[in-house]
């Protein structure tokens, strides 16, 4: 498996997949490079992330800009500019695509998603940023994966987020996006340590690694017989170092990481004996020519740990065309699944708790002048 060596965990982990930051600060975007000899891939973000860095003294400018600028516009317009300007602070700190995720109020409502995106399309643009350098995350739900054709088509690229299954994912494939990211833990998982699966091997006994591995071979297979580009699987909602590394073992396209578990991995010195399975070196393109998937991997193809006591063993069907009807087939499959219920409206709870607080900080100020 491999001996002790000077390597950090994180550093073996860049080998294998791209490392994005999901933090939005750029202090931490260069510290990666300075001290951890990683520049960050992508730089991914959310609702929360956005909430806490327009509240960061070095921000202070942008936020109070920005304010008396849009005051007639309403607080939307002014979130939408903040959020791009923090994106632009830090985008010259990472070598590819900075991230904005839509208001997840309207998961459900098509052309809010549009409009929004559109909105965050015209603020990039306004700021200097080619299309070449964003995406916009777009919550997995029927109605607002069918957004995502019409973004693509305009050359918006986009990314299918608050994704726990893989009918979801298929959805996100006939939509045509660039990239998903499955959540290996659940939102709830990080302040409820109760409902994570500590486990020792995270790629073969996380309740999720199974879920993951699926939509790893559903792609790589679509791929080999249609020929046309899957999404790129951007694992997301690592808890420990040793869950990164998997994604690495599994051969996802890259995986966004917590300012945390980046500093946990960065101080880890790399040890191959410590690691149940070792991935393989990023391969130019993860589904043209997969390598042969390894021996202890091949039961997460039989397998769904989350699944509900009535599933029948047999996966999502790629013929089933999950966007038609503005996502009835979608929304009919993730009600047949308890755990993507529940997961998905805890995520969407989450990210609407954090723009409703960013909101309240714009209408404060709005109201001070």
């Amino acid at each position: 498996m491999g001996s002790i060596t000077t390597q950090s965990w994180l550093q073996k982990l860049e080998e294998q997949l791209n490392v994005d930051v999901d933090w939005m600060d750029p202090a931490f975007s260069k510290r990666m490079a300075s001290e951890f000899g990683i520049v960050p891939n992508d730089m991914t973000s959310n609702n929360l992330w956005v909430n806490i860095q327009m509240s960061h003294p070095d921000n202070k400018d942008l936020f109070d800009n920005t304010v008396k600028e849009l005051k007639d516009e309403g607080w939307l317009s002014i979130y939408t500019r903040i959020a791009v300007g923090l994106c632009k602070r830090n985008i010259d700190n990472i070598k590819g695509r900075v991230a904005l995720q839509v208001n997840p109020h309207k998961a459900y409502d098509t052309q809010a998603v549009l409009d929004h995106a559109r909105a965050y399309a015209r603020e990039f643009e306004r700021a200097g940023i080619p299309k070449t350098k964003y995406f916009i995350k777009i919550p997995s739900t029927g109605p607002a994966l069918n957004a995502a054709p019409l973004l693509e088509a305009e050359g918006i690229r986009t990314l299918g987020t608050a994704l726990f299954s893989l009918a979801q994912a298929i959805a996100c494939s006939q939509a045509g996006m660039l990239y998903i990211s499955p959540y290996f833990n659940e939102t709830r998982a990080h302040d409820d340590l109760s409902l994570w699966p500590d486990v020792e091997d995270p790629a073969t006994q996380h309740t999720n690694a199974a879920r993951v591995w699926q939509i790893l071979e559903t792609y790589r297979r679509l791929y080999k017989e249609t020929g046309k580009e899957q999404p790129l699987l951007k694992n997301a909602s690592f808890i420990t170092p040793k869950e990164a590394m998997a994604a690495g073992e599994m051969g996802c396209h890259s995986a966004t990481i917590s300012h945390t578990v980046i500093e946990q991995l960065a101080k880890l010195p790399y040890d191959g004996t410590k690691q149940p399975g070792e991935g393989v070196p990023k391969p130019q393109h993860v589904y043209k020519n997969p390598g042969p998937t390894p021996e202890r991997l091949k039961k997460l193809m039989q397998i769904d740990p989350l699944a509900s006591a009535e599933w029948d063993g047999k996966l999502a069907s790629t013929e089933v065309d999950y966007l038609a009807n503005n996502g009835a087939a979608l929304e009919e499959a993730i009600k047949k699944d308890p755990q993507s219920v529940a997961r998905l409206d805890d995520a969407l709870k989450l990210f609407q708790g954090g723009i409703d607080e960013s909101q309240a900080k714009i209408e404060a100020a709005m109201k001070k002048l």
